[in-house]
């Protein structure tokens, strides 16, 4: 029987690449996204399948779960792939902003699960795909709501991917590093424009900015993390993480091969941390 997956923020970028790519592979999927665009349906008629979802309304979520199954007969797996990030410096993020972030990132990836388990249990089982970031296990200044709220993703697969078990229900972490796209970033811009960076942190952004601008692994193309998602959802094994490009294949290995020391050390030297506390260090030699 040919399998359904449900997949969120569908509109543009990652979610959009996924669907068509769950279709090309024989898969049906529905594509929901907070402003319905049939356009994507056309490109795969009778394969796709869209629906609005916002994924902070239970709601809405509920409709489209019921919306998939009645078009498809079932879902066999969930991607939640919406998500909203901000650059900013943290002390001056208002709370509303990095409420907003975790809203989607957190609390809208619980609001999808709930959804979902009650139809994954009533049809023995089911996949649940959280696509979090390398920055889930890798920490990066200037991202610091969104790093926290992936952080926070990671702790809730895991711990959901023993919970569920028991209900015979799959949690997978897709980890991406920087993808090759203009969409996310582009919304992450938008967001964080209007928001100030102190004076006291202003020489400290800029560089830390030009260093994310001056990444030095090649990002990887959203074709490439959309397979990761896809090996994810059809994996019956009990893996749990699918790391998807080099940035953070390497932030991995760091991660998970060195000391804490060892590890900090490397980061910040990748980060360009090290070239600013030598900078800094320097001009106070100077002064």
């Amino acid at each position: 029987m040919t399998k359904t997956v449900l997949i969120t923020g569908c509109s543009t970028g990652l979610g959009r690449t996924a669907a068509l790519t769950f279709a090309d592979k024989g898969w049906n999927v529905v594509a929901t996204m907070r402003k319905p665009d049939e356009r994507l349906a056309a490109e795969r008629p009778g394969r796709i399948f869209v629906a609005a979802l916002d994924v902070t309304s239970p709601a809405g979520i509920e409709a489209a779960i019921a919306a998939g199954i009645a078009r498809f007969g079932r879902i066999d797996a969930v991607v939640n792939n919406a998500g909203a990030s901000v650059v900013s410096i943290f002390e001056a993020t208002p709370m509303d902003v990095l409420r907003g972030v975790f809203e989607t990132n957190v609390f809208g990836v619980m609001n999808v699960i709930r959804a979902i388990v009650p139809h994954f249990r009533s049809r023995g089982g089911g996949t649940i795909v959280n696509v979090s970031s390398g920055v889930g296990f890798a920490a990066a200044p200037l991202l610091t709501a969104y790093v926290a709220s992936k952080h926070a993703v990671e702790g809730l697969s895991e711990s959901l991917a023993y919970e569920l078990e028991s209900q015979h229900i799959a949690v997978k972490l897709v980890e991406p590093g920087a993808i090759r796209t203009t969409s996310f970033t582009s919304n992450t811009m938008a967001a964080s424009h209007g928001l100030s960076v102190p004076p006291a942190y202003r020489a400290y952004f800029d560089h830390m900015l030009q260093a994310m601008t001056d990444y030095p692994f090649e990002d990887a193309d959203e074709r490439q993390v959309a397979e990761r998602i896809f090996l994810a959802a059809d994996d019956a094994s009990d893996r749990l993480r699918y790391l998807a490009g080099p940035d953070a294949e390497e932030m991995a290995r760091l991660r998970w091969t060195h000391s804490e020391d060892g590890y900090m050390a490397a980061m910040r030297e990748l980060m360009g941390q090290t070239a600013w506390r030598s900078k800094q260090a320097a001009r106070g030699a100077d002064a």
